[in-house]
């Protein structure tokens, strides 16, 4: 979890001005958590303390209201309705990351990731994007090969993981979409040789580098099982207080290895 919350961070002033090579610097004095990280606190919430996404995307997402979100969430969060949304964008599979750790069956990764996501992302493509997160996170965790996390997204949701970093850096647009930008997170993990480098890939190919980074981070934690102690000395400095009671509720729960 705490993997996506430091690529949020990280991502987050290069969406605008994006950085098409890994030579930046991580982190800069704005450099700051967005939606991606409120949400993925609010799963984690939920999952933690036994309630209901559609209660914690609202109380988080009211506790922090600038923090980014999308028309169309925003429009949602202050509905005084039960109604749930059909967004098919990427705020499903932004959130996901605490789901790979409380489960440890696969088949029970990807129905929570499915319940995670139905309040405000009922459309089947954000499901889609949510479980592939979800489960390549979850695989990375358990043992699995980049080989076989390939492969099982491939021929499990019929994602095109065969493009190259430089195309994707020479070619690659914003899209906020889940069909748009869940395949790009897990190629760019699948291209890395370790977290930093993960991120680094991930905010090189431009487009929604926050959400980007906050999804392929999310695996890369899972699957090499150590973050730089400069990036957390520096990513939880910008964590708001709200933020580091659940992270270390989390840590001492679900994920020891957090952190390095």
């Amino acid at each position: 979890m705490i993997g996506a919350i430091f690529g949020d961070i990280i991502g987050s002033i290069y969406e605008v001005n994006n950085s098409r090579t890994t030579e930046f610097d991580l982190f800069k004095n704005n450099s700051h958590v967005s939606d991606d990280s409120v949400l993925t606190i609010a799963v984690a919430d939920a999952l933690l303390n036994n309630k209901e996404y559609f209660d914690c995307y609202r109380h988080w997402g009211r506790l922090f209201p600038n923090a980014g979100y999308g028309k169309f969430f925003k429009e949602w969060l202050y509905k005084e309705s039960s109604e749930t949304g059909k967004s098919f964008g990427n705020g499903a599979a932004m959130r996901v990351s605490p789901v790979a750790w409380f489960h440890n069956k696969l088949e029970d990764v990807l129905s929570e990731a499915e319940r995670s996501a139905l309040p405000t992302h009922g459309h089947p493509e954000a499901i889609k994007g949510a479980k592939a997160i979800a489960s390549s996170a979850f695989l990375a965790r358990t043992g699995s090969t980049k080989d076989q996390i390939h492969d099982y997204v491939k021929l499990t949701f019929n994602y095109d993981l065969s493009k190259s970093l430089d195309w994707l850096r020479a070619n690659n647009k914003f899209d906020s979409t889940a069909p748009g930008s869940v395949p790009e997170a897990i190629t760019v993990f699948l291209a890395s040789s370790d977290y930093e480098n993960t991120i680094r890939n991930a905010i090189s190919i431009g487009g929604d580098t926050d959400t980007i980074a906050c999804m392929s981070g999310a695996i890369a934690e899972a699957f090499y099982k150590k973050i730089p102690k400069s990036i957390s000395e520096e990513g939880l400095k910008r964590l708001p207080i709200e933020f580091s009671v659940i992270v270390e509720e989390f840590k001492k729960r679900l994920n020891p290895l957090m952190f390095g």
